[in-house]
């Protein structure tokens, strides 16, 4: 009778090392598309130097990736930055929101202000200070 030990044939270093070649494979291409999709996006390259990078990237595609990001990594930045991302424009519109709700919280106060010296309530006074400390807060 023949024996079988499947698990044994294959050490767990291996597996170890199976499992990081898998990882640094699935991270070289997601950096290579990268790459490819910034290549085709930027606007401020034109049509030979997008060829040219393109045909050093593809055809030597370690050495193409690894020196257009040593080359171009700062405006790869950029160009994601620029294109935007749905967070940035969340935390944009809030600000945005919140400071629309100050304005007119304050526009409230200064109304409300100008009705207690027209009324008499407050001094002259008594309303440029308070005026005063709401534009300057």
């Amino acid at each position: 009778m023949n024996a079988m030990n499947l698990a044994y044939d294959y050490p767990l270093l291996g597996a170890f090392w199976t499992i990081a070649l898998i990882a640094l494979g699935v991270i070289w291409l997601v950096l290579l598309f990268r790459v490819i999709g910034d290549i085709f996006r930027d606007r401020h390259m034109h049509g030979l130097a997008k060829t040219a990078w393109l045909f050093f990237v593809i055809v030597v595609p370690f050495l193409g990736v690894f020196v257009y990001v040593m080359a171009r990594g700062g405006t790869m930045a950029e160009n994601e930055m620029s294109r935007g991302h749905p967070e940035a424009g969340r935390s944009a519109q809030d600000q945005m929101q919140s400071s629309t709700a100050e304005e007119q919280s304050t526009s409230a106060e200064l109304k409300t202000l100008s009705n207690l010296r027209t009324r008499g309530d407050i001094s002259v006074e008594e309303y440029d200070r308070a005026r005063e400390e709401l534009l300057h807060h």
